[in-house]
């Protein structure tokens, strides 16, 4: 028998107990003490607060897309009754958005002509030609 062929016993050293999960040791690579170390531990992530620093949206959906730059899904229409048709317009004349300008009965939207709805309010007793306007039932 010669040194190269010695073999040391197995089992000489004691096995040594480490902390659990991984093969990182005593420890598992999480130091020695502190929040860290401990189970359970959660960090505030420094994008928790960037994300806690936004407003909160608030308010009617319309106004909500208003801001973000999206259409809005109401239309919204300039009103108009029968009684003032009948006072401002003459008999046989067009009723459209853009005589309704002229005669300052509705205003621009953000430099647009608006959408118009014509509601049941009083009588009218001329004929007039409706041309790209809405109305009320109560109008039909």
């Amino acid at each position: 028998m010669q040194t190269h062929q010695l073999k040391r016993p197995k089992n000489q050293k004691k096995h040594r107990r480490v902390g659990r999960s991984g093969k990182r040791g005593n420890y598992c690579g999480r130091g020695i003490s502190g929040q860290n170390a401990r189970s359970g531990s959660s960090r505030r992530l420094a994008i928790l607060d960037l994300i806690k620093k936004i407003p909160k949206l608030r308010g009617v959906p319309a106004r909500r897309y208003k801001k973000q730059g999206v259409k809005q899904y109401k239309t919204i229409y300039q009103v108009v009754n029968l009684d003032v048709l009948e006072r401002k317009f003459k008999e046989g004349e067009t009723v459209s958005p853009q005589t309704l300008l002229e005669k300052k009965l509705v205003r621009r939207i953000k430099g647009r002509t608006p959408k118009v709805k014509i509601l049941g309010r009083g009588e009218l007793n001329k004929k007039m030609i409706f041309e790209g306007v809405e109305k009320s039932k109560n109008v039909k």
